[in-house]
């Protein structure tokens, strides 16, 4: 009587995916210098300014009243959270990860390579919506911010949110092979996401900043980030302190997108298991 092997049949990959999820929301969790600087910063910074300036209103032209800088300070702060939370997050981790072995010996097990790209995601996610949560929180219990209460904002704050923070991830992960060690990675990466930060609208008043110094920022997409939740969070008259008088949710979907698409082709092309030294 001939027996036949049975081949282990291996775990689904939307099963594999929610292990890693757990693992990776719970790693960055222990990390007490990632929860600080990434979940916790913006939070930090939206106190501290509207502490700072928060009896300073912006006014709006043409007679049109004020906005409190606390107002006009968060749009900046959630954007700036979903960057941190996404590209720097990735960028830094994944660069460690693949520098201490971490991605060498996972590639080395019949888990599927998208389970870990999936548990990137989901603590992307995670730790984005958490983050919104705690600014939106401060903001209007602390600060008197109104919240918007129409869907039409809340769809764009939600597409604008989606589509910003998909591309902070697929640039993080593609600009996590420029560190040549996980011990720099920090050091490299963070530096990118503070200047982007000046030159993006996020610490100042966007029609203060200089011009060339504003076109240099839009180039990227935490400017388009952020602009486009000044229109979510902001009144409508507020269009006018917009150096282009308008929202252009029509161009902030452009750039993001296309931000998108060159992270993930960027990603695919440069993405490694090992290290450079490793073959």
């Amino acid at each position: 009587m001939t027996t036949l092997a049975v081949t282990p049949r291996l775990p689904a990959v939307l099963s594999v995916a929610r292990v890693r999820a757990g693992i990776e929301v719970r790693q960055f969790l222990r990390e007490r210098d990632a929860v600080v600087f990434v979940l916790i910063y913006p939070v930090m910074m939206l106190v501290i300014f509207a502490t700072v300036f928060g009896k300073s209103p912006i006014a709006l032209p043409g007679g049109a009243g004020t906005v409190g800088f606390a107002q006009y300070f968060l749009p900046g702060m959630i954007a700036t959270g979903a960057v941190l939370s996404s590209f720097q997050s990735l960028a830094v981790t994944i660069a460690v990860e693949r520098d201490d072995g971490t991605l060498k010996r996972l590639r080395a097990t019949p888990a599927p390579a998208a389970a870990y790209f999936l548990g990137k995601v989901a603590q992307v996610v995670t730790v984005t919506v958490t983050q919104i949560v705690l600014l939106l929180a401060v903001a209007h219990f602390v600060y008197d911010v109104a919240l918007p209460t129409s869907a039409d904002r809340w769809a764009t704050f939600a597409w604008v949110l989606l589509l910003g923070t998909a591309a902070g991830a697929v640039c993080g992960v593609g600009f996590s092979s420029v560190p040549r060690s996980g011990r720099s990675a920090a050091a490299v990466v963070t530096p990118v996401v503070l200047v982007l930060q000046f030159i993006s609208g996020v610490f100042f008043q966007v029609d203060q900043l200089p011009s060339w110094l504003r076109q240099v920022g839009e180039v990227f997409p935490l400017a388009w980030l952020a602009h486009g939740m000044r229109s979510v969070f902001l009144p409508d008259d507020a269009r006018a302190l917009e150096p282009s008088g308008s929202w252009q949710h029509g161009l902030t979907a452009v750039v993001l997108g296309a931000w998108l698409v060159a992270g993930l082709v960027l990603g695919l092309r440069t993405f490694r298991w090992r290290r450079r030294d490793d073959g």
